[in-house]
């Protein structure tokens, strides 16, 4: 009997020291650091780190170990592993992981990795390497993996569950092994994957997320490269709020101006679509004593008066609805005569997490919350421009050759200290030159700008005044004529020309209509026609001969020509 027990003593430490020895997903994927074993609620469809990891069929390398340098033909692949974090609690967090294979290396549609064509190798690749860098395609048709000895083996992932057999299943020849949370998530694709997990079970906070690729391989699979990503879980709604004002001239800056609109656009970052049938509202505190606004639209616009420093806040609140928990019913609390509790009659009823008031679906949701807050500065600015007048300079021939035009150009706001002219086509779309120069304004916002024009036709014209914080912009359309005298004189004989001849046609008119014989007499109404008539030919004679511009009050305070 003593010989029995000893025996089975030592099956028993034998079995303890085989279990102690094998490899466990967390020794694998910790890189080899282990750490206590934790208690971590269970994320759907991930498996617990502590199970057994295949290391003969999934060999496991340290860092610095030789073998990396001969797990790939042609180099070292590298893995980048991106995430849509951060996330809100019970949204989905998503992960996509991206191999980088070496100079003139890619996946064809097959899932085979071939060299590019006309791609410079270095060094080139030789006779043998003519296209294929991995011909699975091959391997997979010459023995079909479930006939061949051995082989069926690669259908099984670290911890032997088989491969799922979907389309195209055999044309995926990697294997990724995701781990974070104490658990960990094994699936098969090609040169990138993408998976999504359900934060509803991860605690809030910063965490980890390992990834480790694997390549099919004759006897077993490769090991090919390593990545990681910090993702976050978070009971705050993620927010972004941008800012935008017409004449503000750097958005960055928090400084803004004043009396001039500015548009606050808030996003919600919700890749997952978690909120997408939620209530949110949107609660805003300007910081300058107008109150507390709420609106349902993300978008709004505000105006500040006045000058100064000023602390914006907004408050987001989404009202998500969430399948109701099961009523619980609970015993009444105990009673005694000497005293009695405020328990009511529903004293029984559920207690659970999620709030049922104000739901308008009378079902059971929850409330979340995102902050932003941000302090901004109001100046003076440009709210204004406006192009009053264009004057086309006359020059002689013997002065330049390009016509010059004169812009008469007022300001409303601060005043500026420069002044940029863009000449474009006459869509306004494609820029011919632009000039800018320094200007000092020291009483009005009103100055004359002179551009020259090297060839006639139509113009746009896009003036902008600026400061420090501001610019503003006015635009028009100009028709330039050539700049010589000759050109001038030209367009002088054209005019008298079309002058006469309608002036010859009006004075046939008027014979035709007065050459009958008529009374000296005039009555009431006759004065009135003839007195239309008179005013008809003053303004006639206002348009084709108009006054000196000498006259012009505006220009009498022009100032100097820029």
């Amino acid at each position: 009997m003593s010989s029995v027990r000893r025996h089975l003593g030592f099956l028993l430490l034998a079995e303890a020291v085989l279990c102690a020895a094998a490899t466990r997903f967390q020794d694998v994927l910790s890189h080899g650091r282990t750490s206590p074993v934790t208690s971590y609620k269970n994320l759907q469809g991930w498996s617990s780190d502590q199970n057994k990891w295949n290391d003969k069929l999934y060999p496991f390398w340290e860092e610095g170990d030789p073998r990396w340098k001969d797990c790939w033909k042609g180099g070292r692949v590298t893995a980048k592993l991106d995430t849509d974090s951060p996330a809100l609690v019970g949204s989905n967090v998503t992960f996509v992981v991206t191999l980088r294979f070496p100079k003139c290396q890619k996946e064809d549609s097959d899932g085979n990795i071939i060299y590019e064509r006309n791609c410079t190798q270095d060094p080139p690749a030789s006779q043998d390497q003519q296209l294929y860098v991995y011909n699975w395609t091959e391997w997979i048709d010459s023995c079909g993996w479930e006939n061949c000895t051995g082989n069926h083996s690669h259908n099984v992932f670290p911890d032997g569950r088989p491969f799922p057999h979907y389309p195209g299943w055999r044309r995926r020849n990697f294997v990724y092994v995701f781990h974070t949370f104490g658990q960990y998530y094994q699936t098969t694709g090609r040169s990138s994957a993408t998976f999504s997990v359900n934060t509803a079970n991860i605690t809030l906070g910063e965490h980890m997320m390992v990834v480790s690729i694997y390549r099919r391989g004759h006897s077993a699979f490769v090991p090919i490269a390593r990545a990681s990503a910090t993702y976050v879980v978070t009971d705050k709604i993620p927010i972004f709020v941008s800012m935008f004002q017409k004449h503000d001239r750097n958005i960055s800056d928090s400084i803004f101006i004043k009396d001039s609109p500015i548009t606050f656009d808030v996003k919600i970052h919700d890749p997952s679509y978690y909120l997408n049938n939620s209530a949110i509202s949107y609660k805003w505190n300007f910081g300058d004593g107008s109150g507390l606004f709420v609106v349902s639209s993300p978008t709004t616009s505000h105006t500040y008066t006045l000058q100064g420093n000023f602390t914006l806040n907004l408050t987001v609140q989404a009202i998500i609805p969430v399948p109701c928990k099961p009523v619980t019913p609970t015993a009444p609390p105990p009673t005694s005569a000497a005293g009695t509790t405020g328990a009511t009659s529903n004293a029984d009823s559920s207690s659970t997490v999620e709030s049922m008031d104000d739901n308008p679906d009378g079902g059971c949701h929850i409330y979340r919350y995102g902050y932003y807050r941000n302090s901004i500065s109001v100046v003076e600015g440009i709210l204004e421009v406006n192009i009053i007048q264009m004057t086309s300079i006359q020059m002689t021939e013997s002065q330049a050759e390009n016509a010059l035009v004169d812009f008469v150009v007022t300001c409303q706001g601060s005043l500026p200290t420069d002044v940029c002219t863009v000449v474009s086509d006459p869509t306004c779309q494609v820029s011919k030159s632009m000039v800018c120069d320094p200007i000092v304004v020291t009483d009005e916002c009103l100055l004359t700008i002179r551009r020259a024009f090297e060839e006639p036709g139509t113009y746009c014209i896009n003036i902008t005044l600026g400061d420090d914080t501001s610019q503003a912009l006015a635009s028009a359309l100009i028709s330039v004529n050539g700049g010589s005298s000759s050109g001038t004189t030209e367009g002088v004989f054209i005019f008298l020309g079309l002058l006469a001849v309608f002036a010859a046609i009006g004075a046939f008119i008027l014979y035709k209509r007065y050459k009958q014989y008529k009374p000296i007499e005039r009555s009431a109404g006759q004065a009135e026609n003839q007195e239309g008539l008179t005013a008809y030919f003053s303004n006639f004679k206002a348009i084709f001969f108009p006054s000196s511009t000498e006259r012009n009050p505006l220009l009498k305070s022009k100032p100097g020509i820029v």
